[in-house]
């Protein structure tokens, strides 16, 4: 199997070139050309393992790498887009930047590796499609003015691409995981306001093993909707069932941070 992963470098995206390596499957890594792409290349040499260094907003870029991937590794059969950014922080205090990069990178940086392969699983009928999501792409959280919106999207496009890819053989798949020890999640918990921690703070932190678990098992199971564990799985229930509730949890613990702040 060819599994193309972008974002692999680091966080849930390496652990899950790790797994897929070593139990033998051919693996494209798609990330930036930075220090842990190096890192990654660094290590022991693992013959399954291919390296491309682009930015998954340039759509020029990844077309181009997933042709070359495919050309060197065989058609892909689970494409799982990792790559993604998070800069928290309240809506009024945030440059207009932060939103367009949230969009280029979490929302495009997922379409246009989707687009990519998306012709080819069609003819052949097969493959699996996982795009990672956020809790936030499930329930808006406070201080995730850029971040929370561009998970959303991600969520509607693998909802969207669900129904239609079904009749051609092709499972699509949304990962919604809470907060996740990754470097990512120490270098954001920086920036967090104190309202963002109240809010997120009784969620229990996963590993990055336990997120590679959950999107095997479910791509195994062909599951649309992958949580990555029982709390997550009880407050998205919440959220679809009674989002009045979840609303009036999380506005509770606003207001607790600010009349303490």
């Amino acid at each position: 199997m060819h599994a193309i992963v972008t974002g692999g470098s680091s966080g849930i995206g390496l652990a899950l070139v790790r797994r897929l390596a070593g139990r033998g499957d051919r693996v494209s890594v798609l990330a930036l050309d930075n220090d842990d792409l190096a890192t990654l290349a660094a290590e022991p040499p693992t013959p399954s393992v291919h390296t491309a260094a682009i930015d998954v907003a340039d759509r020029a870029a990844v077309y181009g790498a997933i042709h070359e991937t495919e050309a060197a590794q065989g058609p892909c059969h689970l494409l799982v887009t990792c790559a993604g950014i998070v800069t928290p922080g309240r809506f009024w205090e945030m440059p207009d930047e932060e939103f367009i990069r949230h969009m280029d990178v979490n929302y495009l940086g997922t379409l246009w590796p989707t687009r990519a392969v998306v012709p080819g699983m069609m003819n052949r009928r097969s493959g699996a499609i996982v795009m990672i999501s956020s809790f936030a792409g499930l329930l808006g959280v406070y201080g995730y003015g850029a971040y929370s919106p561009s998970k959303f999207a991600v969520r509607g496009l693998a909802e969207t691409l669900r129904m239609e890819l079904k009749p051609y053989g092709v499972h699509v798949a949304g990962v919604y995981p809470s907060d996740v020890d990754t470097p990512m999640l120490a270098a954001e918990n920086k920036l967090k306001p104190p309202e963002t921690f109240a809010v997120s703070g009784t969620a229990k932190m996963q590993s990055t093993d336990q997120v590679v678990d959950a999107i095997l098992r479910g791509v195994s199971r062909r599951q649309a909707t992958i949580l990555c564990d029982r709390s997550s799985a009880t407050l998205a229930a919440l959220a679809g069932a009674a989002p009045w509730m979840a609303r009036m949890i999380t506005d509770r613990s606003v207001a607790r941070a600010v009349g303490s702040g």
